[in-house]
């Protein structure tokens, strides 16, 4: 099982379901675009997300409904599954043409978040050619189980990052769906696109989770199972650092990721 810090994977993260009509239709474009270039480049894969359509045809923002145990929020997603199926069907054909496989983030704040969303897009629409990125990260925020995840999902795993998250000591008052952040000016620096005039906002100085280097949210044990879980569906998948902890610099948090994905690796 390769480990690496570089990837042959073209990405196209954005939200292609919104509504917004200079972002939705841009970043729909942006994956047909990187899947008709990935094909003839020899690229197998493709990671992105989902997207998250409005709340009703007439809406003008994307909406994410997070438990809908209120029958109104059934409607809701009762739209939005009927947009991603007609999109996502089109994109599965798209890429069974181009020889490429469409690997979905399952990242909160898009319809498919999870195992149960990812199967359920695939189940709908029948899809060949479009499965899961398997971002550690985001579902062990959420609480899940990744070993299990990875198990459910089976040959549905096209795709792997190594990232890592720790549950901080802010989850006690704010819990993980937490939406207490904070604007970042629009004439700040290096502040983090994530569409066409939109970037991240600022998180809480004591949040509920944060991205950690690899082996510091988890031990290299955990890695190990995750390893074995994700060989067994298939041996040669390539293990993609991802670093995301501002606690250290792009070298260092390779370097510690690495270090523990290789002593995980050793353990198999």
């Amino acid at each position: 099982m390769p480990i690496s810090g570089l990837t042959s994977t073209s990405a196209a993260h954005g939200n292609p379901l919104n509504p917004l009509p200079g972002v939705g239709p841009k970043h729909a474009d942006d994956l047909r675009r990187t899947i008709r270039l990935a094909g003839p480049l020899g690229v197998k894969h493709v990671v992105t997300m989902s997207g998250t359509p409005g709340s009703d045809p007439d809406a003008k923002y994307p909406s994410w409904v997070v438990n809908p145990w209120d029958g109104v929020y059934m409607d809701v997603l009762d739209h939005q599954w009927g947009v991603a199926r007609e999109f996502w069907s089109e994109i599965d054909a798209l890429a069974r043409e181009n020889g490429v496989r469409v690997a979905i983030e399952m990242h909160p704040h898009n319809l498919v978040f999870s195992p149960v969303t990812l199967r359920k897009l695939v189940d709908d629409i029948g899809a060949t050619n479009v499965g899961a990125e398997m971002d550690p990260s985001h579902l062990m925020w959420q609480g899940m189980d990744v070993v299990a995840c990875t198990r459910w999902l089976g040959p549905l795993a096209f795709h792997t990052a190594a990232k890592d998250a720790a549950i901080q000591p802010g989850v006690d008052i704010r819990g993980v769906l937490d939406t207490s952040f904070t604007r970042i000016p629009a004439d700040a620096e290096n502040k983090v696109p994530t569409g066409y005039g939109f970037w991240c906002n600022a998180w809480p100085e004591n949040p509920a989770w944060k991205f950690v280097a690899v082996g510091e949210g988890h031990d290299v044990a955990y890695w190990t199972e995750l390893l074995r879980a994700l060989a067994e569906i298939a041996p040669d998948m390539a293990v993609n650092i991802e670093h995301e902890d501002a606690a250290y610099s792009q070298t260092e948090g390779l370097a510690i990721a690495a270090k523990n994905l290789h002593a995980a690796a050793g353990a198999l």
